[in-house]
């Protein structure tokens, strides 16, 4: 297959980037209308804790756009024939495979950043200066932030691990438990008050305890994002928005 030049640029990367104009337009049109535009929910936990499901539980029907590289990697895993067995996942195709991961998983954030879209920031929580960065980036243009920190005991991470597709070596899910144990507080800083939340997912809802609380998230959630963008930016990018509509 031969590819066209012009002035230099291939056709493929016109039509990439002619792409790429029109999921900015939608991201817009959409941004203006999306019930949690300039919102973020950031989910933190190692493996084995259980952000899919919290995220389910609390986040399901919000209309929230996921950020999760691991969906990306794992779809391209299965899209190429490689097996989600830990050998294979490090191994030169793997890492082929996750470099793609989040090279694609950056453009679509990048998108729906563009239309101030309510977005799920989801990863493990042991880089705390990279999740600090996105957040200081996201509220410098209006977002208003939150984190779901999902916490586990080490043995249930074990457990839940072993039974995982995309399991990984025991020693490093010790390794990835205690540098997120130790995140806890530097998040908790991180985030204001009101908006950094621990959920206890150890064990099933039928424990009292920890039915309340997640019971008390989900209300808090809820508010979050029920509630008005609240920074100054944000209310600016609306307007000028609504006056380019109206124009």
């Amino acid at each position: 297959m031969v590819t066209k030049k012009m002035n230099g640029v291939t056709f493929t990367k016109l039509i990439n980037r002619y792409m790429r104009i029109e999921e900015i337009i939608k991201s817009v049109e959409e941004g203006i209308n999306d019930p949690h535009i300039f919102k973020a929910v950031f989910m933190a936990g190692g493996p084995g804790s259980g952000k899919s499901f919290v995220a389910k539980k609390f986040l399901t029907g919000t209309g929230l756009k996921m950020v999760n590289s691991d969906e990306v990697f794992e779809h391209l895993m299965n899209k190429n024939d490689l097996p989600l067995e830990p050998d294979t996942i490090i191994s030169p195709q793997g890492r082929e495979q996750r470099d793609r991961a989040k090279v694609l998983t950056q453009k679509r954030k990048d998108t729906y950043i563009d239309g101030r879209l309510g977005l799920i920031i989801d990863g493990t929580g042991k880089d705390v200066m990279k999740i600090g960065k996105i957040k200081e980036e996201l509220a410098k243009i209006g977002y208003d932030n939150m984190m779901l920190f999902v916490n586990t005991s080490e043995e249930v991470a074990q457990d839940r691990n072993t039974q995982r597709a995309r399991s990984i070596p025991t020693e490093l899910v010790t390794k990835m438990w205690k540098q997120v144990q130790d995140n806890i507080m530097k998040f908790q800083q991180m985030f204001s008050a009101g908006r950094f939340f621990v959920v206890d997912n150890s064990g099933g809802l039928e424990d009292p305890e920890r039915a309340e609380n997640f019971t008390k998230v989900n209300k808090s959630i809820d508010k979050f994002l029920i509630q008005p963008p609240t920074k100054r930016q944000a209310k600016q990018w609306i307007e000028d928005q609504k006056a380019k509509r109206s124009s």
